[in-house]
């Protein structure tokens, strides 16, 4: 019982801190790669404690319904996904630095449907506050949602043909076992990265704030606490959309200092990309999604299908 309430505690809190030291370094990769110095790591961790004491101004209950719904639902799915571990974590995960306290209550089902929770509440409070850039970043994040879901969808369903499990333990066991994902499903791993800078809204998908457009979109009318928990949420998104990824294809991590390096370099490569690229229109985001990372993933599916059945 103790073991169950240290991890419940403690998973969300490193999401927490990974998270925000990863929009921080964020900033600071993107101003490099662009010749300037940028802001310091710790930057994100400034801007939410001043937003924390600026005044908020809510719009109405769904307003800030929508928030605690974004931010609940990214740290509920934070529960699900292991934290670094071996095979052996299966018995005794605390012993081995596996950190995953719901990891046998449904697995990749599960946490499919909490990261559609980030979308569906910024949606329900920006649209309560009846602003028109609000409602243009609103219909560009369910499109964009929309477009990748169906790869994301697919890459799921491979990887669950090809170890025949839902549960994101006993993959990561299964491939420190036999080997990496990225090995034995590698057009699904292939489309899962291509749809990453969509799934975390880097560029060239950060179109949903896109502020020399649509002044941030859904985030126009939020400000003070409000727009620091919002802050708060993108970063602990971000954190579990790399950690599925290194879960699902990279072994996951013997421990979380591994783990958290398999997720670094993840991160670091996709920000590398997107620090060189232009914002693209929503329906070439749509089309990009539902061509290369869908034929892709499609293509892994038939493979792992036919090679099920010899």
């Amino acid at each position: 019982m103790v073991t169950r309430i240290i991890q419940l505690l403690l998973s969300p809190l490193i999401a927490l801190a990974v998270g925000v030291l990863f929009l921080g370094l964020s900033r600071k990769i993107i101003a490099r790669i662009h010749r300037r110095y940028g802001p310091p790591l710790y930057q994100p961790v400034i801007d939410v404690i001043r937003m924390m004491s600026q005044r908020s101004i809510s719009h109405g209950s769904l307003f800030e319904l929508g928030v605690v719904l974004a931010l609940a639902g990214s740290l509920v799915t934070v529960l699900f996904i292991p934290l670094g571990g071996t095979v052996i974590c299966r018995q005794n995960p605390l012993a081995h630095g596996v950190l995953c306290p719901l990891s046998s209550s449904g697995g990749l089902l599960v946490v499919m449907y909490l990261m559609l929770f980030g979308p569906l509440g910024l949606a329900l409070g920006a649209g309560d506050s009846a602003n028109p850039n609000a409602s243009i970043g609103v219909s560009r994040k369910l499109l964009l949602a929309l477009a990748y879901e169906v790869p994301f969808l697919l890459v799921i369903l491979a990887v669950m043909s090809h170890y025949r499990t839902i549960s994101i333990t006993e993959i990561v066991a299964r491939q420190q076992e036999s080997g990496w994902g990225v090995l034995s499903v590698p057009l699904s791993a292939v489309a899962a990265f291509l749809i990453l800078p969509a799934m975390l809204g880097i560029r060239p998908f950060d179109l949903v704030s896109a502020p020399q457009e649509i002044a941030s979109g859904p985030l126009a009318e939020y400000g003070g606490s409000y727009l620091a928990l919002l802050a708060v949420q993108k970063g602990v998104h971000l954190f579990v959309v790399i950690a599925l990824y290194v879960d699902l294809f990279l072994g996951g991590g013997v421990n979380l200092a591994t783990f958290l390096v398999k997720m670094l370099v993840v991160f670091v490569a996709a920000e590398m990309i997107a620090a060189v690229l232009p914002r693209i229109r929503i329906e070439s985001a749509v089309r990009f999604c539902w061509k290369w990372p869908t034929a892709l993933a499609l293509l892994q599916m038939a493979i792992t299908v036919l090679s099920k059945s010899v």
